[in-house]
């Protein structure tokens, strides 16, 4: 995270003016779908959505030209005024999507008394936004900190008193500044919700609400999310007004369009046969259920000559971040990664996802897959599938609309060296003898099962350690971020 300083130019003030004016209400209008192919299309500009000169100027530096089909999309309708719902998938081009008209709308506030305010999940994904949008914030003379937990807080309230203009938070940490009263909320003309269905699986919606409730008048608000129903729907009829909706294709487009392949594997060899997945991928993320197995993983693949890192919700932010850098410049290509550590996990250039542990739900199957064949790139995902995980796979695999074959191999099968060369057969199919390479098929589906191998339905529980799982109250909450620079 950065801070940043400098003169307001005439042009800037203009442009800041325009953009907090007050707007008419436009009539809702239904939501508009667009293919993502548009994205490699440059009939439109940034300079034609309305994006600020300086704004465009400091995406240019950085090779950004042409916009994304959700920003397409958005954009207008937020320099306009109007409350927005956006519904794309991750990696579809959200942060600038949100952030171009949040920063132009933004003016210097009083300190402790932000103007804008962005809720996410988790500490990864607060971090990144704020990285994302700090090269802009320079541009506009503002200043800009992520706020999470699991770090110091005096270190943000210090950042508060100086003076902030923007904050990016998850929304424990900055529930607890609020109650301390280090903070005000009744300054904030802008609010925005991102990842909003990734906040509503992890229970924060309760916290997201608490906050909204303390923001005088009606803010502007701009939410996205990758699915707009159940909570997240009441989080739109309560707190957003007259609100326009678009969507870009999404969560079951991403999939379809990504190699997939199912591999039934035997216990003694399923870490091999991911260490030889690995081996053949430039960076490949591995995801298992627990904070345990993730250190446990990560040290056995690192046994097998793997450059590797493990992150998870135990882990210092100094780790994690850490961890993240060498993941992300290539230092060490392999992560291995919790569902709650990697929920804000935004790294381009991923060609390989690997379920080694099967996802709880499809929800949690696409949320991982999604981590590849980000902004029209190529990317393949492995699940590693053990003889008594197969009916959960069934299930997982009905709710995804998938209907692809679970293939047995050993760690010496060819196959593994390049798994795109060979097509995934379709229809499910039963491999005998867990993950031996012999034997036939059975192409009997037999009725789904819960985690425990028994059957699913009345009387059907789960068992957790709270003390191991991800999905334990330590574990959930989000982290903190902090000023680097004071105000002067």
């Amino acid at each position: 995270m950065s801070f940043f300083s400098r003169n307001r130019t005439p042009d800037t003030a203009i442009a800041e003016s325009t953009a907090v004016a007050e707007t008419e209400v436009h009539p809702a209008r239904p939501a508009l779908v667009v293919d993502e192919s548009a994205a490699a299309d440059p009939i439109v500009t940034f300079e034609e959505l309305g994006v600020a000169r300086d704004l465009v100027a400091a995406l240019n530096e950085r090779g950004i030209t042409s916009p994304f089909p959700v920003q397409v999309l958005t954009i207008p309708d937020a320099l306009a005024g109007r409350d927005v719902c956006g519904k794309a998938k991750t990696g579809s081009g959200k942060t600038l999507a949100f952030g171009l008209p949040l920063l132009m709308g933004t003016t210097t506030a009083k300190k402790r008394r932000p103007v804008s305010i962005v809720l996410v999940p988790t500490r990864e994904l607060a971090n990144q936004v704020a990285d994302e949008l700090a090269p802009l914030a320079e541009a506009r003379g503002l200043w800009i900190t992520a706020i999470y937990g699991g770090v110091s807080m005096s270190r943000q309230i210090n950042a508060l008193r100086s003076g902030v203009d923007l904050i990016v938070a998850t929304p424990g940490r900055l529930n607890d500044l609020l109650e301390r009263g280090e903070m005000s909320v009744a300054d904030v003309r802008f609010v925005v919700l991102d990842e909003a269905d990734q906040m509503a699986d992890m229970g924060f919606l309760p916290q997201v609400e608490r906050i909204l409730k303390q923001i005088d008048g009606n803010p502007q608000t701009l939410l996205f999310s990758a699915t707009l129903d159940g909570a997240v729907g009441e989080l739109v009829r309560k707190y957003q007004h007259n609100p326009v909706t678009h969507e870009v294709e999404s969560d079951t487009q991403s999939v379809d369009s990504l190699a997939q392949r199912f591999i039934g594997v035997s216990t003694d060899d399923r870490l091999e046969v991911a260490a030889k997945i690995c081996a053949g991928a430039t960076r490949a993320l591995v995801f298992v259920r627990t904070t345990h197995g993730a250190d446990r993983i990560a040290r056995q693949l690192a046994a097998t000559g793997l450059r590797t890192q493990a992150i998870h919700g135990r882990l210092s932010q100094s780790k994690r971040e850490r961890a993240l850098a060498a993941f992300s410049d290539g230092e060490s290509p392999v992560l291995v990664a919790t569902n709650v550590a990697a929920r804000g996990l935004h790294v381009d250039g991923i060609d390989v996802v690997i379920h080694f542990d099967p996802p709880e739900d499809h929800k949690v199957y696409l949320h991982r897959s999604g981590r590849t064949a980000r902004a029209g790139e190529d990317g393949m995902v492995v699940t590693l599938v053990l003889p008594e995980q197969m009916r959960d796979i069934a299930q997982i695999q009905k709710d995804a609309g998938l209907d692809l074959a679970i293939v047995s191999m050993r760690s010496d099968d060819k196959r593994l060296l390049d798994l795109a060369a060979w097509e995934a057969p379709a229809g499910l199919v039963w491999p005998t003898g867990g993950g031996s390479s012999q034997g036939g098929n059975n192409n009997r589906r037999p009725a789904p099962r819960g985690a425990s191998g028994r059957p699913a339905g009345r009387g059907a529980t789960r068992a957790v350690s709270h003390g191991d799982h991800e999905g334990s109250r330590r574990d959930r909450e989000p982290a903190v971020a902090f000023s680097r620079r004071r105000r002067p």
